[in-house]
C-alpha cells in the first residue's frame, strides 16, 4: 500500500530547474524501483536539459566495491539519493563517516540524525533537502497517541517499557508490567519530536494504510460469505490467500467513504530542509512544496530565505559541468561529452545573444549593428561625406581655395593680356583652360554632402565633361606648338591650319565623344543612390553607386588616352626654339595627370565608404592642381616676380642673341 513515486522525478527535476542545477549525480538501489525511477529521471532531465554526472548503484557488499563507489563524487555539488530505509542504511552511515560536507543531498527518506550522533560538530547531511509525500493529517491517530498510556491499555507490553525509558518510571515489585512513581500527565506528545514524533512518518502511514486495507478486505470477504451461506454465521472464516486479492483490488478502486486513510495526495510533496549544525540539532524545516496538479509554472513553491545550505556554501550552490555562457556568447557542445558540457564562444560579427546559455546567436537586421558586448542591437547611424565632417570640410575648403586661386590667375592674365607671355601659345586656349579648371575644382563639391539622384548623375557627367575640355585644350595647345615649328609639313597645309585655327576644333570634337560615352552610360545604367552597411561599424554610409563599372572605366580611360596623346605631342615639341615655349610644362603636367589617375584606380577599388568618395575628390583636385601649377605657375612667376622678362624688348634681345 506504499504510494507510487509517479511524480517524485518531476518534483526533484523541477527543483533542479529552479536552482539551475544542470549537472547532478544519482545514487539508487539495484532493484525494480531503482530501474523505474532511473528511467523517469532520465526522461524528465532530458526534457529540461539536465545531465547526470554519474549513476551509482548501491552495492550489496560494501567491502568489494567500497573504493570504486566513491570515485567521481567530486564532479558535482548536488547528488540525488533514492531508496528506502533498509537499502540506504549502509550508504547513509558511510556518507556520515566520510564527512562529505560540501554536497547538497536530495533524498526521498527522512534521515534520523540522532541515531548517529557523535562528537563531531559538522554533519554530512546538514543542508540536505528531503521530499516527503504530503498526507492529510490523521486526527484520530494523533488523538490516540495523546491519550494512550499503560494504565489505559494494560495488555500492551510495550507501553510500560516506553514510559520507563522516557518518563523515568519504575517497575512495580509485584509485576514487570506495572509502573510506579509515574507522572499523571505523562503523554507521548510531550516528548521532543526527534525522540518520538507524534506525526506519522511515511513508513508508518504505509503500514497504517496496509493494515486498514487488509481489515476492510477481510470485512468485505466475510460479508460476502455470510450472504452466500447465512447458516455459517458465527463460525470462523476459511479462505485461500489468493482469494483476498479480489477484495484488495476493489478497495483500491472503489470510492468508499469510510476509508479516510485513502485520502492521500500522491502527486503532492512537502520539501524539508535538514538543519543539523551543530550536529545533533536535527531540525527538519518545511521550506516548500510541490503539486503536480497545479498549473504549469506554479507547481513548485519554495521559501529560499529559510534554506540553510552546507557550511561550505555562502550562497545558493552551483552545480554545472561548464560555466554559464553570459550574454554575448553562445554554447558549443564538446564532442563526446554530455550536452551540459560545452564551451562558450563569442557571437559572430553583427550577431547577439541577450540571454545566458544560448545555443545560437541572433543576427542583427541590416539596419542595426551589434554593440561591443554583443548583447543588443542598435540602430545604425546614417553617414555620408558631409561638409560637417573634418574630411569633407577639409576637401571643400581646398577645392574653394584652388578655385579662388584659378580665378586669381585668370585676373592676372586678363590684366596682362597685352604682354608677350600671355599672347604666346594661343591666348584664347589659355583662357578656356583656366575657366575649365575652375569648373574642375567646383565639380568636386558634387561629391560632398548627402547624395541624391541628381547629384549622383552630375558627379560623373560634370567631372567627365570638364576634364575632357581641359585635356582637349591642352592637346590643342600642344598641336599648335608642333604646327608652328614643324617644317616637315607642307607649307600650305600648315598655313591653312594656323589661319583657320584648326587645332581649336579638337576641343568640341573630343568633348562630343565624351558626351556620347556619358549619354550611353546614363541611358543604360546610370548612377544611383546606394547604401554601405558593412564598411564602417555602426553606420550606414549613403553614397553614389557608379551604376555601370564598364562605363565609368571607359570614361576614365578616355581621359587617360587624351592625357597620353597630349603628353606625346608636348614631348615631341619640348626642344623647339621659342622664348616662351611651354611644351616642357605641358608634358610634365600631363605626366602628373596620368600618374594620378593610374594610381587612383587600385586605391579606389581597395577602399570603401566615405574614404572611397574622398579618394575620388582628392584625385580630381590633385590632377586639376597639376594642370594649374605646371602650366600657369611659371607664367605667373614671370608676370609677378620677373616682369623684365615679360617685355618685347627682352624678347627681341633674346632672339638676336640666339641668331648669333
Amino acid at each position: 500500500m506504499a504510494p507510487k513515486d509517479t511524480s517524485l522525478s518531476l518534483a526533484i527535476v523541477s527543483l533542479m530547474v529552479h536552482f539551475r542545477w544542470s549537472w547532478v549525480g544519482l545514487i539508487l538501489p539495484y532493484d525494480h524501483k531503482g530501474n523505474k525511477i532511473l528511467s523517469d529521471f532520465r526522461e524528465e532531465m532530458e526534457r529540461k536539459g539536465i545531465c547526470l554526472a554519474f549513476v551509482k548503484i548501491i552495492p550489496e557488499t560494501w567491502t568489494l566495491y567500497f573504493a570504486k563507489f566513491w570515485e567521481n563524487m567530486d564532479e558535482t555539488n548536488v547528488i540525488i539519493i533514492y531508496g528506502d530505509s533498509d537499502t540506504l542504511e549502509g550508504l547513509m552511515r558511510n556518507i556520515g563517516q566520510r564527512l562529505l560536507t560540501w554536497k547538497v543531498w536530495i533524498m526521498n527518506i527522512e534521515y534520523n540524525v540522532f541515531d548517529r550522533a557523535d562528537y563531531f560538530m559538522l554533519d554530512s547531511f546538514h543542508g540536505s533537502l528531503i521530499f516527503k509525500h504530503n498526507y492529510r493529517e490523521n486526527f484520530e491517530f494523533t488523538k490516540f497517541i495523546q491519550a494512550v498510556n499503560p494504565n489505559k491499555y494494560p495488555e500492551d507490553i510495550y507501553l510500560p517499557k516506553l514510559w520507563y525509558l522516557f518518563f523515568k518510571c519504575s517497575f512495580s515489585d509485584t509485576s514487570c508490567h506495572a509502573l510506579d512513581s509515574c507522572q499523571t500527565n505523562a503523554s507521548l506528545d510531550l516528548l521532543p519530536s526527534h525522540i518520538f514524533d507524534v506525526a506519522m512518518s511515511e513508513e508508518s502511514t504505509n503500514i497504517y494504510n496496509g493494515v486498514y486495507a487488509l481489515a476492510h478486505s477481510l470485512h468485505e470477504m466475510r460479508l460476502q460469505q455470510l450472504q452466500m451461506q447465512p447458516y455459517l454465521n458465527g463460525e470462523g472464516m476459511f479462505f485461500f490467500p489468493w482469494q483476498l486479492n479480489t477484495f484488495l483490488k476493489d478497495i483500491e478502486v472503489r470510492n468508499n467513504r469510510s476509508l479516510e486513510w485513502r485520502q492521500t495526495i500522491h502527486a503532492e510533496y512537502n520539501i524539508f530542509n535538514l538543519w543539523n549544525l551543530p550536529k545533533g540539532l536535527g531540525l527538519k524545516v518545511k521550506i516548500g512544496s510541490f503539486s503536480a496538479n497545479a498549473p504549469q509554472g506554479q507547481q513548485l513553491f519554495l521559501s529560499e530565505q529559510m534554506i540553510q545550505w552546507p557550511e561550505i556554501f555562502s550562497e545558493i550552490p552551483q552545480s554545472a559541468c561548464s560555466e554559464s555562457c553570459r550574454p554575448g556568447f553562445r554554447k558549443v557542445t564538446l564532442e563526446g561529452k554530455a550536452i551540459c558540457c560545452y564551451k562558450c564562444t563569442p557571437c559572430a560579427d553583427n550577431e547577439i545573444s541577450n540571454e545566458s546559455d544560448i545555443d545560437q546567436c541572433v543576427k542583427c537586421p541590416e539596419s542595426h549593428y551589434a554593440n561591443k558586448e554583443k548583447n543588443n542591437c542598435f540602430q545604425k547611424y546614417v553617414s555620408f561625406l558631409a561638409y560637417e565632417d573634418p574630411l569633407g570640410m577639409a576637401l571643400a575648403i581646398i577645392a574653394l581655395c584652388l578655385c579662388a586661386l584659378t580665378v586669381f590667375v585668370i585676373g592676372i592674365f586678363v590684366k596682362h593680356r597685352d604682354t608677350p607671355i600671355v599672347k604666346a601659345n594661343n591666348q584664347t586656349l589659355s583662357y578656356i583652360l583656366l575657366i575649365t579648371l575652375t569648373f574642375c575644382f567646383l565639380c568636386s563639391l558634387n561629391f560632398i554632402g548627402q547624395p541624391n539622384t541628381a547629384a549622383c548623375i552630375l558627379q560623373q557627367t560634370t567631372f567627365a565633361v570638364a576634364f575632357t575640355v581641359a585635356l582637349a585644350t591642352v592637346l590643342a595647345k600642344t598641336i599648335t606648338v608642333v604646327l608652328a615649328f614643324k617644317v616637315s609639313f607642307p607649307g600650305q597645309i600648315v598655313r591653312w591650319l594656323m589661319i583657320s585655327r584648326g587645332p581649336n576644333y579638337i576641343i568640341p570634337i573630343c568633348t562630343l565623344i565624351q558626351l556620347l560615352l556619358c549619354g550611353i552610360w546614363m541611358a543604360t545604367s546610370p548612377p544611383f543612390i546606394d547604401q554601405d552597411a558593412r564598411t564602417e561599424y555602426g553606420h550606414i554610409i549613403i553614397l553614389c553607386n557608379k551604376g555601370s563599372a564598364v562605363a565609368f572605366h571607359s570614361v576614365l580611360g578616355y581621359l587617360c588616352f587624351l592625357a597620353l596623346v597630349s603628353y606625346t605631342m608636348a614631348f615631341l615639341s619640348r626642344n623647339l626654339p621659342d622664348t616662351f615655349n611651354e611644351s616642357k610644362f605641358l608634358s610634365f603636367s600631363m605626366l602628373v595627370f596620368f600618374c594620378v589617375w593610374i594610381t587612383f584606380l587600385p586605391v579606389y577599388h581597395s577602399t570603401k565608404g566615405k574614404i572611397m568618395v574622398a579618394m575620388e575628390v582628392f584625385s580630381i583636385l590633385a590632377s586639376s592642381t597639376s594642370l594649374l601649377a605646371f602650366i600657369f605657375g611659371p607664367k605667373c612667376y614671370i608676370i609677378l616676380l620677373r616682369p623684365e622678362k615679360n617685355s618685347f624688348s627682352h624678347t627681341r634681345k633674346k632672339k638676336t642673341h640666339s641668331s648669333f
